[in-house]
């Protein structure tokens, strides 16, 4: 409450600013500082611990080259006899001097790998067989020198390594193995790269890529395993080199930089703490806080007498407005201080002379109010800040048949039927509480029997920014409105139950081809058996006449059609044969609208279809008949002259047909017939035309099709027939085939020249035996 009291003057509050000024931009200097800094010196420490690395592996790289290189000098020099080397063993080993100084221990073994000689001999393994050792093995089977793993040795099981090159005579053959020891933990090369520090706590470590510690400089560990969960060095063992930041065993954050060495499968890894590393910016931002507390030790007071001498005539200003307000001072305030204050006082002492005015205009506004609402045909009711009648026009004493007198300084809320005002209530504080313009829709009360008027009420607050002064309500008689949208609603919903039952579906569309209405047929028709009312005519539906689809242009500007015979394909893949209806509602308007009547149309063109196939094919043998035969024969004719080789026309009259239908049966003769139909189809192209032409009579018209191919076709049809054989009761029956053929020329004068030369044909084959096939020419 002390600091709300504090913050509450402007003086105070500037102070706060200009030490939150200062504080911010100190911050956000030292916050770049730090950042900026931090980069550098992360550069500059990485650099440093990749510099070390490459230092000590390097170094590190050298002694053990320089001595392998020894060691092999000195076996060259060993180069005798096997016997001379065993025997001088010792001697030779105590005068290598160098190698004395260079390695901890020196051995000499033979090729079974015994130890013939050593340095320094109180070790005590001479006679010691080393042959399992793996260097050994190496050094024996490669002949090379090495360089061996870390080891444990047998004398004091010291770890340590060993460097190895093989001894030959002077032909040459392999006469022992010259060994040198190097300590891991000892007073040698090795400790003193463990102890290279970097700075006041980072360290060097050397391990190999096998997963052992070698040295470790801070906690002095050898032949221990590598820690693999930093992930730095999991890299490491697998050749990375680099520099990254990680954490140590105790999660401490370092900087770590690997170099991997070229003479043996190690690594070493230089680790420098990042506290350490960074800790000139951690001092650089002490120091900047213990300036920025003394700044504002020294600002904030100095500020705060400095605000409050130039808020002094604010002040005063304030004094003088609450005493205008009050009426204790009636002349204007005094204008003084700065020049924001001067235009404070200046603008306050101009408002409160506009207020005067606007009193005054406001007491005329009221007189024009409560004449203009006199005449107005809707009922206005004016309220106090209680909901207090304090004005009604003559309207609205009509609409309730109370008189004005009556009213006044009633609560408004009173003539709102009861089982209608708590709605009204709650809906009335809503609007008030979003500032929003109440409307409504209740029954009234009135004078009249008791009897209940519908109204449209609309009500707005009146008021000024500063406070409410009453409300302003408009009232408007409704309940005729009410009954005549009734009646309407009545004869809609009788509309839409006879739409609902009936099989066509009809639609209401809007220019878009968005469904205003539709019946349960017509969202069928769309594929929405669910509702269809708001989706998109012409994106649901295709619609094609005549192979020609229908666009939405089409529907909305071309006439009305009673009928259109189309194809219907919804979205969900259903295809309809329709009869179409289109009509236009308020063409060349804003509400332009179109009515679809949808029928389904498959059933009538299924029978049309059905009867355009009975009228042109026979039933029995679903050939073509004789009608249409003979309409396909005036086309071919027709089309003689186009083509370059002859149509040719065959008439087949069956033979021994009547025996058939006499001793097997009319079934059997109609089987028959149905298999020599399938016979025909089955014989013939694509192009020809096959029909039955009487009860056992047959044509067919091949066009351009040669009488020498037409021949050969009637054979093969011949003996088709002929073979042919139904059994009845242990009997076989069947018939034979006379066909008589003929070409057609461009001087036939029609199909019954045609067919007289063809049935001539088959005339002659039946005089002839029968089951046979004739041609008879066009000079015939």
């Amino acid at each position: 409450m002390l600091i709300k009291r504090w913050f509450a003057s402007l003086v105070n509050r500037a102070v706060a600013f200009v030490v939150l000024t200062i504080v911010l931009s100190a911050a956000a200097v030292a916050v770049i500082s730090s950042l900026v800094s931090r980069a550098e010196l992360e550069t500059q420490a990485s650099e440093q611990v990749e510099t070390i690395a490459n230092l000590v592996a390097s170094n590190l790289d050298q002694r053990l080259a320089q001595r392998r290189d020894t060691l092999v000098h000195v076996a060259e020099g060993f180069a005798m006899e096997q016997s001379v080397l065993t025997a001088r063993a010792r001697v030779l080993i105590r005068r290598e001097i160098a190698l004395q100084h260079l390695f901890d221990g020196v051995y000499l073994f033979d090729t079974d790998g015994n130890v013939i000689a050593e340095y320094p001999e109180q070790y005590q393994q001479i006679g010691l067989n080393i042959s399992e050792r793996q260097y050994f093995q190496q050094t024996s089977d490669q002949l090379t020198p090495i360089i061996s793993q870390p080891f444990v040795l047998n004398y004091e099981d010291r770890p340590a390594i060993m460097m190895t090159a093989p001894v030959f005579d002077h032909r040459q053959r392999f006469i022992g193995v010259l060994g040198g020891a190097v300590f891991l933990a000892g007073d040698n090369f090795m400790e003193e790269i463990s102890r290279v520090h970097i700075g006041r706590t980072g360290y060097v470590g050397i391990a190999t890529r096998s997963g052992l510690t070698l040295a470790h400089g801070r906690t002095g560990e050898t032949m221990t395993p590598l820690r693999l969960e930093n992930p730095v060095l999991r890299d490491a063992m697998s050749g990375f080199e680099g520099t990254a930041r990680t954490d140590n065993q105790e999660g401490t954050e370092t900087i770590m930089s690997v170099r991997q060495m070229s003479q043996v499968p190690w690594f070493v890894a230089a680790v420098w703490p990042a506290d350490e590393a960074y800790a000139p910016v951690s001092r650089l931002a002490d120091t900047f806080a213990q300036v920025l507390l003394i700044v504002i030790l020294v600002v904030a007071p100095l500020a705060l007498i400095v605000f409050r001498r130039l808020m002094g005539p604010l002040r005063n200003l304030g004094f003088q407005i609450s005493e205008r307000h009050l009426g204790i001072r009636t002349e204007p305030v005094d204008v003084a201080g700065g020049s924001e204050i001067r235009q404070v006082a200046e603008t306050f002492n101009t408002v409160m002379e506009e207020r005067d005015e606007v009193l005054a205009s406001l007491a005329e506004r009221e007189a024009f109010f409560r004449s203009l609402t006199q005449s107005a045909p809707i009922g206005i009711i004016q309220t106090d800040v209680l909901g207090r009648i304090e004005f009604v026009n003559p309207a609205f004493e009509r609409i309730v048949g109370i008189d004005s007198n009556d009213l006044l300084h009633t609560p408004l809320i009173a003539g709102v039927f009861e089982e209608d005002r708590a709605s009204a209530v709650e809906d009335w504080r809503d609007a008030l509480r979003n500032n929003a313009v109440f409307t409504g829709r209740f029954r009234l009360k009135t004078r009249r029997d008791q009897q209940l008027v519908w109204a449209d009420v609309m009500t707005a607050i009146i008021g000024t920014e500063e406070r409410t002064l009453g409300t302003i309500t408009v009232v408007r008689d409704i309940t005729h409105e009410l009954e005549i949208e009734a009646e309407l609603a009545e004869e809609q919903e009788r509309a839409d139950s006879i739409l609902g039952v009936l099989q066509e579906g009809v639609l209401m569309l809007d220019v878009n081809g968005v469904v205003r209405y539709a019946n349960e047929a017509a969202c069928g028709f769309l594929g929405l058996p669910e509702g269809c009312e708001q989706a998109n005519f012409f994106e649901r539906v295709a619609i094609e006449n005549d192979n020609r689809r229908w666009e939405a242009d089409d529907f909305l500007r071309g006439a009305d059609v009673d009928n259109l015979y189309a194809t219907m394909r919804n979205n969900r893949g259903r295809t309809f044969d329709v009869d179409l209806a289109i009509l236009h509602l308020h063409r060349g308007s804003d509400h332009h609208q179109l009515i679809l009547v949808i029928r389904d149309d498959s059933e009538r063109r299924r029978e049309e279809e059905r009867l355009s196939w009975e009228a042109t094919h026979d039933s029995l043998t679903g050939l073509l008949n004789r009608r249409a035969f003979n309409s396909s024969l005036v086309k071919c004719l027709g089309d003689t002259n186009k083509k370059t080789v002859a149509s040719v026309l065959m008439l087949i009259d069956l033979d021994y047909f009547k025996p058939v239908n006499d001793e097997g049966g009319h079934l059997m003769g109609d089987d028959l017939l149905g298999r020599l139909a399938d016979l025909l189809r089955a014989s013939v192209r694509q192009s020809d035309t096959v029909a039955r032409l009487g009860g056992d009579e047959f044509g067919i018209i091949l066009p351009a099709c040669g009488l020498e191919r037409a021949v050969e076709l009637a054979e093969t049809i011949r003996r088709g027939i002929e073979s042919i054989r139904i059994e009845r009761d242990g009997k076989f029956f069947g018939v034979t085939a006379s066909i008589g053929l003929t070409e057609m020329s461009e001087g036939d004068s029609g199909p019954r020249e045609v067919i007289a030369r063809a049935d001539e044909g088959s005339y002659a084959a039946k005089a002839r035996g029968r089951n046979q096939v004739v041609t008879v020419p066009l000079s015939h």
